[in-house]
């Protein structure tokens, strides 16, 4: 479905299948394939993906999220981190390290967690875990 900004009034329904991904690029594909199919732009980062939610009015509803859940956990949350360390720049390396350790501490945000914080900060659409 294609983004219409000009008509906010218009209210649609997209459809994010978590048995067609078990990664957060894997993630990535799926948001892109079902919010952008018609732009040449993939989605590749959380502040890409939240950018992408402002063009959207309606019902999002997450299918399979107890395995999105599972797949996009503690593990791949460390990993996630770990690879924000050790590239360095542009990351901030700092910040990565005190997300890193909060999350092995317990008091942390999975990337699933994440990904429901975004989409729920848009009050434009409506969230529904299936």
């Amino acid at each position: 479905m294609k983004l219409d900004n000009s008509n906010n009034n218009k209210r649609e329904s997209a459809v994010i299948n978590g048995s067609r991904f078990s990664d957060l690029s894997g993630f990535y594909e799926e948001v892109s394939q079902v919010l952008m199919k018609d732009e040449d732009w993939k989605v590749g980062t959380l502040d890409g993906f939240d950018d992408i939610l402002y063009g959207f009015t309606g019902e999002m509803i997450w299918k399979d999220s107890q395995k999105s859940k599972e797949d996009l956990g503690l593990e791949a949350t460390m990993k996630f981190y770990e690879i924000k360390i050790s590239q360095g720049k542009p990351f901030n390396i700092n910040l990565a390290r005190q997300k890193l350790d909060d999350l092995i501490s317990g008091n942390g945000q999975t990337l699933y967690d994440i990904l429901i914080e975004i989409i729920e900060s848009h009050k434009n659409i409506t969230l529904v875990l299936d």
